[in-house]
């Protein structure tokens, strides 16, 4: 599907982003797992938490979707069943990595497979430690790209150094760590996003983090969780540029989660000089939530490397747009996970936004924007890949002329409104 985008003289609204991704994940996996019933609203309505779903359905949990809340009826660590097919986690690693966990720790086989994006993403880095643990893990590359086959069974409690900071592959061995015998530690390389231990505390799961490590001492879910998944700010990060870069707007994002280990998009944003502040904050099991504002800045280029990474990795692309409309130069590195994402996200980000005429160099583990230069609508292609689709969208409401957006469709993976939200903020 291609989407055409013209650049609007004003940006003005309240948008409220949909549930949090990596959120809506957890819910659905941790409650699976739980004894009892759970009520899960806000769930993330994207492509990647359908499959989650889909997968969950295959494995015997009851999930039922009524409007706009989901409930989920929990089976026990004893509770799965061994899937009549293969599972299909679509285009989702969080949805493959995570469940690969669960996986680890059950007495039958099981193989999961995606889309050609997800085939070719890293697989090793979670294939280790599982084996670590006793689970048996077959795949492509001796484990290193999926369809992968797991047989799970009796596990073990492992302490493991993560070579690459992954919320995702922590995640798997922590889940995979409520079916095995002794404690599990994990130690991070720097700090990933916390979504599982937060969840899991709350949920009665024995965890203590000391630093960069992170311990879990065997014990039950003692209940199901309902939660109200706070909105993402992954999505809420594209209003945020889309503020702070467009010469007349003012822009406030509702109940959108403000996790610390998330919020690096904030922080550089301020830091390359962005009016944009978080307002009202407050908890929601477990999780800050606030309303964000932004409006019209003057923002300058920074170096952006090191812990503040992993924070913010995700909204990379985006912050490769900001750096293009500041005054001087932007250079991220350190970023070497980028090209492990639904596309590499160095090469495609750089390519996308040349075609833009935005001055910016691709390096082996980032990139180098020198900014100052105006916009020109330009036909682009989103290879696929949501973020860089969105991020493409944001760029077009400050170019000259016309943009294009080849393969627009891609935002169902994350964010089905964010079309409809574009074009509300514009008419406003």
């Amino acid at each position: 599907m291609e989407r055409t985008v013209n650049g609007c003289p004003t940006l003005r609204g309240e948008i409220t982003p949909p549930g949090d991704k990596s959120i809506s994940h957890r819910a659905l996996i941790l409650n699976s797992i739980a004894d009892g019933r759970a009520k899960v609203e806000n769930l993330s309505a994207g492509d990647d938490v359908k499959a989650t779903i889909a997968c969950l359905k295959s494995l015997g949990v009851d999930i039922e979707e009524s409007g706009g809340l989901v409930t989920i009826a929990g089976v026990g660590r004893g509770g799965f069943r061994e899937p009549a097919d293969v599972l299909y986690a679509a285009n989702s690693g969080t949805t493959t990595r995570l469940l690969a966990g669960l996986l680890a720790g059950q007495p039958f086989m099981s193989v999961i497979t995606g889309d050609e994006s997800l085939r070719s993403r890293p697989m090793a880095r979670l294939s280790q430690p599982l084996r670590m643990m006793g689970a048996e893990v077959w795949g492509r590359g001796n484990g290193s790209l999926a369809p992968l086959a797991i047989k799970g069974g009796s596990l073990k409690g492992i302490e493991y150094q993560m070579p690459v900071a992954s919320a995702q592959v922590k995640s798997a061995i922590l889940i995979a760590g409520l079916f095995a015998q002794g404690s599990t530690s994990v130690i991070e390389p720097a700090l990933s996003r916390d979504h599982t231990e937060r969840m899991m505390r709350a949920m009665g799961i024995k965890l203590v983090r000391k630093g960069l490590r992170v311990d879990m001492v065997p014990s039950d879910l003692r209940s199901p969780l309902d939660i109200r998944v706070p909105g993402d700010i992954s999505a809420a990060a594209f209003w945020m540029v889309a503020g702070a870069i467009h010469p007349d707007a003012k822009i406030k994002i509702l109940n959108t989660g403000a996790n610390p280990t998330r919020s690096g998009i904030v922080e550089v944003l301020q830091q390359m000089g962005a009016r944009v502040s978080v307002d009202w904050p407050r908890d929601v099991c477990g999780e800050p939530v606030a309303d964000i504002s932004v409006e019209s800045s003057d923002l300058k280029g920074i170096r952006i490397g090191g812990d503040i990474i992993p924070r913010i990795i995700d909204e990379l692309p985006l912050v490769a747009l900001a750096g293009a409309c500041a005054r001087g130069a932007t250079v991220i590195t350190g970023a070497h996970e980028l090209r492990a994402k639904e596309s590499d996200r160095i090469t495609t980000t750089v390519r996308e936004l040349s075609r833009m005429g935005v001055d910016i160099e691709e390096l082996p583990d980032g990139m180098a924007i020198r900014g100052g230069r105006r916009l020109a609508g330009a036909r682009c292609s989103s290879h696929g890949d949501h973020r860089l689709a969105m991020t493409l969208g944001i760029a077009a409401l400050v170019a000259q002329g016309e943009t294009l957006v080849e393969g627009a469709e891609a935002v169902e993976v994350s964010y089905p409104g964010f079309w409809p939200d574009l074009q509300k903020l514009c008419e406003s």
